[in-house]
């Protein structure tokens, strides 16, 4: 992973934004030799954010699973019945 200094992003953004864009690797940035934030491209934020939500809408099932809160197959059915009507 690349890492820059926050003073190096503020004189040189436009050409660490095209890299970035080019590589797609994240920049690591840093302000006083401590991590501070990273650089990721657009796609790659959104596809990482869509994919925790996918992950937490997994865990929220795997814990209702766990809690017994699950229906039946033909509860299932009788419920989406009435909201599909």
């Amino acid at each position: 992973m690349r890492v820059e200094l926050v003073t190096t992003l503020k004189r040189q953004a436009t050409k660490i934004l095209a890299e970035l864009h080019e590589s797609k690797e994240p920049v690591l940035i840093t302000e006083h030799g401590q991590p501070s934030a990273y650089l990721v491209d657009v796609k790659d934020y959104e596809f990482m954010q869509q994919r925790m939500t996918i992950l937490e809408e997994i865990a929220k099932g795997e814990k209702a699973i766990n809690e017994g809160k699950v229906f039946s197959h033909s509860q299932a059915k009788e419920k989406m019945s009435k909201w599909l009507k």
